[in-house]
């Protein structure tokens, strides 16, 4: 259970319509904590909505594409009356997948926008009010990917590595004024957008995380910062901080391949 004392009585979740993030708002639900849930698509938002107030707690949702530069800006004017505690930022995703210089630089500057740009407006919106009340938690959800290199991933590899360093710094800066903040760093998760795109989480070697699990392990370990790798991918999270880099790209890139064999 999410401590309301501590993490309450507001949360708001980017990213929180589908997959970890409608399993992040159904463990805060029924924690008793009341939340803003934001997602670009309405239909799974309300459905999640729907399926949260059911636990007898208040839910507001907002239809917002984060790629809008005046998104924060709406977010932060829609929850002004409300004291959030929790803030949830899973809302990352690769939007543009090609070659570094077969791409418009408009189209990766969205998936910085996405993973990097919005994310920080939103933690220092959110944050600042939490060191003011000296109390409050911070989850960025981030990805294995962070950890290494990976062919047509150059910008949102990038960018979750950027997320995981972010997250330690801030930490640091935080910590003393008893606001918490986690990188919860995920593996290969079975959530609708992989399915979408087609991943292939029957390759070999792969291991392969549910969606409430991880959700329910990231919650257990707010306090346990910076950084926690989820789904028992602590291992290969640290063999892909290996010095030598060469390596551990090239067989990282070998086991994408097979996951994302038939992907597109």
């Amino acid at each position: 259970m999410v401590d309301v004392s501590r993490y309450g009585p507001w949360a708001v979740i980017a990213g929180g319509s589908e997959g970890v993030g409608a399993e992040f708002a159904w463990l805060v639900a029924k924690s008793g904590i009341n939340l803003v849930l934001i997602a670009r698509r309405p239909d799974p938002l309300e459905e999640t909505a729907q399926r949260c107030r059911a636990l007898g707690v208040e839910v507001r949702t907002m239809s917002v594409d984060l790629l809008d530069s005046q998104s924060v800006a709406q977010i932060a004017e829609a929850t002004a009356e409300l004291e959030v505690g929790l803030l949830i930022y899973n809302a990352g995703a690769s939007t543009c997948n090609e070659l570094f210089l077969d791409a418009d630089l408009g189209d990766f500057q969205n998936v910085i926008d996405l993973n990097v740009t919005r994310m920080l407006g939103l933690v220092q919106h959110y944050g600042r009010s939490m060191v003011d009340r000296r109390r409050g938690g911070i989850l960025i959800v981030g990805s294995l990917s962070g950890y290494m290199g990976a062919w047509r991933h150059t910008i949102y590899a990038g960018a979750k590595a950027f997320s995981r360093v972010f997250a330690e710094s801030l930490w640091l800066e935080l910590r003393e004024h008893d606001v918490d903040v986690l990188e919860l760093v995920l593996g290969v998760t079975r959530t609708p957008a992989m399915a979408r795109v087609g991943l292939n989480f029957d390759a070999p070697g792969i291991l392969v995380n549910e969606p409430a699990e991880v959700a329910a392990e990231g919650l257990a370990r707010l306090s346990d910062g910076p950084v926690w790798v989820a789904g028992g991918n602590a291992a290969r999270a640290e063999a892909n901080s290996a010095l030598d880099r060469a390596r551990v790209v090239l067989e990282s890139h070998e086991m994408i391949k097979a996951l994302t064999a038939g992907a597109h």
